[in-house]
């Protein structure tokens, strides 16, 4: 077990939270982690690996579905993890805060997780889900340790929302046990998990994720290894033609947005919702795809994305982007 490079990867990665998931400020609908319940589960003891934006959530959804004797919340370093602990117990608090949940309910969930920055306490876990920045360097050395520091038999999962699965399957050392299991942001709220398999993926380990991203209260859907799995697939090749639009000079930024919100019911615009998400996020995504499949056509950078992120006009995170924005509030078009 190689304890000391662990701690640098997750060290470096849990500095960043994982890349945020396109649709999280679309139509949320609350989620049953505040409750607990008595479905079994194939999995005795879990481990989170990063309590970041994302990890934190999948932590806290597994301790309240009450299903685990353990959950183990790995980071590295103690200020990281007094940071997730922090965010987990302030989530609890709301919702107890709200009559969304029972104080004593509340202090069981807290007290069902262990913090940890000692690695070897996930040697025993039965499955470990991933949840470090988007850098596949980072997440392949954390692959090859964590295949040398868990059982055999543990199964790993990653969150990751645009990278390849196979690609983290291959470098583990255990392919037939490795799935995706993509969370939405926030993960206590959101419903879907893309469950992600691969062409080495056993069928009875495919099967035991997917059923336990239903047994902790979530709506699970499969999806084999494709980039972006069905929403960012779906989702970022939409932004992309509506940013190549405004390349073109085929219609405004205003009337793409309002088009699409008016005539397809779309919550808000996809030019909106990029800059929501962050303009560097968007073309960090893609420029990865686009190395990886340059022969696909839906996957391209546009000119006005390339642009406005080297003058650092990233949206909403940076007050400008498509639109003006006064932090979560957004003004006219630029």
């Amino acid at each position: 077990m190689n304890q000391s490079k662990l701690f640098r990867i997750v060290e470096n990665a849990s500095k960043s939270s994982s890349l945020p998931c396109f649709h999280s400020s679309i139509r949320r609908t609350m989620s049953s982690s505040t409750s607990t319940t008595t479905t079994s589960t194939p999995f005795n003891n879990v481990g989170v690996v990063g309590l970041g934006l994302m990890g934190h959530g999948i932590c806290q959804v597994a301790a309240a579905s009450g299903l685990h004797s353990s959950v183990i919340a790995y980071e590295p370093k103690q200020e990281f993890l007094d940071k997730g602990r922090s965010r987990i117990e302030n989530s609890i608090s709301k919702l107890v805060s709200k009559g969304k949940l029972d104080s004593g309910k509340g202090d069981e969930i807290l007290s069902s997780i262990t913090y940890t920055t000692d690695a070897s306490l996930l040697s025993d876990v039965d499955f470990v889900v991933e949840a470090v920045i988007e850098n596949m360097d980072l997440k392949k050395d954390l692959y090859k340790t964590l295949g040398e520091t868990c059982k055999p038999e543990t199964i790993f999962a990653s969150n990751t929302s645009s990278l390849s699965i196979t690609d983290m399957a291959e470098i583990s050392g255990r392919p037939d046990r490795f799935v995706g299991v993509h969370f939405f942001n926030p993960v206590q709220i959101m419903k879907l998990v893309e469950v992600i398999h691969t062409k080495y993926t056993d069928p009875d380990v495919f099967a035991k994720a997917f059923s336990w991203a239903q047994d902790i209260g979530k709506v699970a859907v499969k999806c084999g290894d494709t980039p972006g799995f069905i929403v960012n697939r779906l989702l970022v090749p939409n932004l992309l033609q509506s940013m190549l639009m405004v390349d073109r000079n085929d219609a405004t930024v205003k009337d793409i947005d309002l088009s699409m919100q008016l005539g397809a019911g779309h919550p808000m615009g996809p030019l909106h919702l990029a800059d929501y998400i962050g303009l560097d996020t968007c073309l960090f995504i893609v420029e990865g795809w686009v190395d990886k499949f340059p022969n696909e056509p839906a996957f391209v950078i546009p000119k006005s994305l390339k642009e406005k992120v080297d003058a650092g006009d990233l949206g909403r995170k940076s007050g400008k982007g498509f639109y003006h924005w006064d932090g979560d509030k957004r003004g006219n078009p630029v």
